[in-house]
């Protein structure tokens, strides 16, 4: 990857950029290989981020105060797209269950739907900050009602090749009735770390959503994509299986390992499971600690940045967001630094 950057920055020219066909090869090798989704070129929207594309799914398939369905705890940028483009925030929770996982309240899902005229739903799948890997039962009952109320689907599956347990489903090849109202969200850049080369692959099956999802990012004025973005995207997805797995075993030992140590040195927090990410939501209620105590702790007596709960929405209180995927040493120091404060 890094080789490859360095030779395209030889190459001494930054004007515009757009890909061939071999960025399309390797991101549909990649596709196939892990996630065994055959797709089509024409279905291929490229986007500076997923966030982005969620922004621009909400200002293409509904209206200012229209109602937007969510599953919080979730990505706090869900609520901030539908929020700051004056639509209507409607969370049908996830339920945190007797075995340690969250599961999904299907009547609630389609009480919601109902109750709001929900027009849009943001699935997160992978589930952030859950880790949750929805099965395919579970997306079939939530697209199900999705396509019995007419409600158009944007499936964020950024974290799609963090699966530890049960395999990611893509939510576009569940049912061929999905196909026609659904976005599929995919990036490199949790895998390989590359947010900041600004680019995602968005894929839209269906003409008559692609077409107007297409005219807002052109609306947006985002035409080209980063040079070195492209470069980076299609190098990944070329030769990056063998790095891909190695991190893979890597991040799969650190969760392990944070367990236990958890486990074994803090009373009264859990570790809640899930199936994928590389995002651990550690519940802290049990400790009897304030929520908004336990965020001053952290951040100024522990000096850690992880991600309090309550930005998930009202669901996460008492719970922090945090990931693992770091060199063990830091994640050590970090699980030392939260027992000093507890």
């Amino acid at each position: 990857m890094v080789d490859a950057l360095i030779e395209r920055a030889e190459h001494g020219i930054f004007g515009y950029s757009d890909t061939r066909e071999e960025y399309f090869n390797a991101v549909a090798g990649w596709m196939e290989r892990h996630h065994h989704w055959k797709i089509r070129e024409e279905w291929l929207i490229k986007t500076p981020g997923v966030v982005f594309a969620l922004a621009m799914a909400v200002k293409a398939f509904t209206e200012p105060g229209d109602s937007v369905l969510i599953q919080q705890p979730v990505y706090y940028p869900f609520s901030e797209v539908i929020r700051d483009n004056d639509r209507v925030i409607v969370s049908s929770d996830l339920i945190l269950g007797e075995d340690n996982r969250y599961h999904i309240d299907l009547e609630d899902f389609e009480k919601q739907i109902v109750d709001h005229d929900v027009k849009l739903f943001l699935l997160c799948n992978p589930h952030n900050p859950s880790g949750r890997v929805f099965t395919k039962e579970e997306l079939t009952g939530m697209g199900d009602l999705c396509v019995k109320y007419g409600v158009k689907v944007v499936s964020d599956e950024i974290h799609n090749d963090f699966v530890f347990q049960g395999e990611h489903t893509v939510f576009a090849s569940v049912k061929k009735e999905y196909e026609d109202l659904c976005v599929v969200c995919t990036s490199p850049s949790k895998t390989f770390n590359l947010a900041s080369m600004l680019i995602s692959n968005i894929f839209i099956l269906g003409e008559k959503m692609r077409k107007k999802f297409q005219h807002e990012v052109d609306a947006a004025g985002i035409s080209q994509l980063s040079a070195l973005g492209i470069v980076a995207a299609q190098t990944a997805y070329e030769k990056g299986d063998e790095w891909y797995h190695a991190m893979l075993s890597y991040v799969r030992e650190n969760i392990a390992y944070v367990k236990a140590y958890i486990a074994d040195h803090m009373p009264g927090v859990n570790v809640i499971d899930g199936e994928g990410t590389y995002l651990l939501w550690l519940d802290f209620r049990k400790t009897g600690i304030d929520p908004d105590e336990l965020d001053r702790r952290i951040i100024y007596d522990a000096k850690l940045w992880l991600d309090s709960g309550k930005i998930f929405g009202k669901t996460g209180a008492g719970f922090q967001r945090i990931n693992v995927a770091a060199p063990r040493k830091t994640v050590e120091e970090c699980l030392e630094r939260i027992r000093r404060i507890l």
